[in-house]
């Protein structure tokens, strides 16, 4: 009976054995994976359950683990390949798998919707062209997915290959070709004609754009600010001193004015020398600077003079407004690159990155972010050669660059601002280029120069010389014009406005003490301007600053 229960014992281990031996077998087969993503022509991708019933979404460009066999639902004929992501089994149609990530993106044609710059390559600001509202791109590839969207597409642009952002593309050239309109809002644009040389208003992009917030860089919601050139940013301290006694959060400090470079710039160096050559401050001195300022704890703009650069022109006249000789075209003293130019584009803007990521600076402010003003006759009689490369309007490249520089210097992880004369508030096309709501719409900030000295003496009905009081002029041209801009447009910027912080330059001669500085303040306010406001004074005028301090004073 022993021998019997042994014997039974050893068999019952041989079969156990036996057992543990083919279902780990079996299990070896059923484990059977490899490495798969999700593909699709949308973001998301659809997973199901055992019955084919929708269970989950998950984001193109997921990577899964795979079984080799497919399942067929016998009912729809469906094939599905079952899955593995997260640890947790889901079945996903055979179309939307593929071995290779970059296969994920399915799309081979797309359309613009709005007129915008061809990259070189994926990762830097290098212009290879434009690309048109309405025109067709074949799709060859992406650079990367966020959220199962592509960052960047891969296209097919004349003879060789660029990259978009996927923002600027939709899926049907219906879609591309008509304009945003919600509630009749483009209506009121496209009856704005070229009458001022500038171009339609209606030529122009309106469609929503999401404002940059920074959860590491938050702008002040009422930026207080003082203006610093790039000489006495060595006498930072003394500045940094007067702010403290008032309500003063943020300062804007020249990189780069017209024959006033600020710093030894790298990227001076390389697209620039002479702008390089006779920069006023070392890199490492302007650097110190700007990190004493934000260890102090203010909010730090950094303001580059766009198209007016006479040392640009110098080392690249080709780039420049030219006459009718096809030599560089002098406007009130200086040379300006024209503003269609993709080179000078590229300059400004790695200039600004380099400040971003070198210096700190929290925000880029464009200044001269136009084509010289009063120049529109000299145009039409053919005495000055704008090299339209692209034929554009000068409003479309103009509201292009900010498009640009934003999508550029908001991945450095700061806000871009644009500087516009006064007049850009009213219901046309600048001349010059600026328009409002085309740049509004853009940026993060934009920044007006309605300083009262630079108005007709009897503007907007008022019977007295409007420099003489500035808070009628500034409610004036806030409540009647900008605020007004700003409804006609889905997502308007931040309005920042510059004061005039200098004695008036024409008769009569007004002294601009602290009453008048809180005149238009207040002015501002009123009219429901409420960014905050920034005093120009070219000279940075320490003496006129503690002038003024009262003005600037805490509550």
């Amino acid at each position: 009976m022993k021998k019997v229960l042994v014997t039974g014992f050893f068999i019952g281990i041989i079969l156990s054995f036996g057992m543990l031996f083919f279902q780990k077998k079996e299990n070896k087969v059923l484990d059977k994976t490899k490495i798969a993503y999700l593909g699709s022509l949308e973001a998301t991708i659809v997973t199901y359950n055992q019955e084919y019933q929708e269970n989950g979404k998950f984001d193109r460009g997921t990577k899964v683990e795979i079984y080799d066999t497919k399942i067929v639902d016998e009912m729809t004929k469906q094939e599905y390949i079952k899955t593995i992501i997260d640890g947790k089994i889901y079945l996903i149609k055979v179309e939307n798998i593929v071995e290779n990530y970059n296969e994920t993106v399915y799309e081979k044609e797309l359309y613009v919707r709005t007129s915008t710059t061809v990259y070189k390559d994926a990762n830097s600001s290098k212009i290879l062209g434009l690309i048109k509202k309405g025109e067709s791109v074949k799709i060859v590839g992406f650079d990367s997915l966020k959220n199962g969207f592509a960052v960047k597409y891969k296209i097919v642009y004349n003879d060789s290959e660029g990259f978009l952002y996927s923002k600027y593309l939709v899926k049907t050239k219906e879609e591309a070709i008509k304009n945003y309109d919600e509630e009749n809002s483009y209506q009121v644009h496209l009856k704005r004609t070229n009458t001022q040389g500038g171009g339609d208003a209606g030529s122009l992009d309106f469609y929503p754009y999401e404002k940059a917030n920074f959860e590491e860089n938050k702008m002040p919601d009422k930026v207080k600010s003082l203006y610093l050139n790039a000489s006495v940013i060595k006498d930072v301290d003394k500045y940094i001193q007067l702010a403290k006694e008032t309500d003063i959060n943020a300062f804007v400090v020249d990189i780069k004015d017209n024959t006033a470079p600020a710093y030894k710039s790298k990227i001076m160096e390389a697209y620039s020398k002479t702008n390089f050559n006779y920069a006023i401050n070392s890199f490492e001195e302007y650097k110190r600077a700007i990190i004493k300022l934000k260890e102090n704890g203010f909010y730090v703009i950094g303001r580059i003079t766009t198209f007016k650069d006479s040392y640009y022109v110098t080392d690249h006249p080709e780039s420049a407004i030219a006459d009718v000789n096809g030599n560089p075209y002098k406007h009130n003293g200086s040379y300006w690159p024209s503003a269609y130019n993709r080179d000078v584009w590229e300059f400004n803007v790695e200039l600004a990155k380099e400040a971003v990521i070198e210096m700190g600076f929290d925000e880029i402010q464009f200044d001269y972010v136009r084509f010289p003003d009063r120049t529109f006759a000299l145009e039409k009689s053919g005495q000055m050669n704008l090299k339209n490369t692209y034929n554009e309007t000068k409003a479309q490249a103009i509201q292009t660059f900010l498009m640009y520089a934003c999508d550029q210097i908001h991945e450095a992880g700061a806000y871009v601002s644009a500087d516009v004369f006064g007049e850009s508030a009213h219901n046309y096309v600048t001349g010059y280029g600026q328009y409002w709501g085309a740049i509004s719409n853009v940026v993060d900030v934009i920044s007006a120069m309605p300083y009262p000295d630079h108005f007709g003496a009897y503007e907007y009905g008022i019977n007295e010389i409007v420099w003489t009081v500035p808070y009628k002029l500034l409610y004036a041209w806030g409540n009647r014009y900008a605020n007004v801009r700003q409804q006609e447009i889905p997502t308007p910027a931040v309005v920042r406005t510059w004061v005039q912080a200098y004695n008036t330059v024409r008769e009569p001669y007004i002294v601009y003490d602290s009453v008048k500085i809180k005149e238009q303040i207040d002015a501002l306010e009123d009219a429901k301007l409420t960014g905050g406001f920034m005093t120009w004074n070219a000279a940075s005028s320490l003496s006129k600053y503690k002038e003024i301090a009262p003005a600037l004073k805490k509550e």
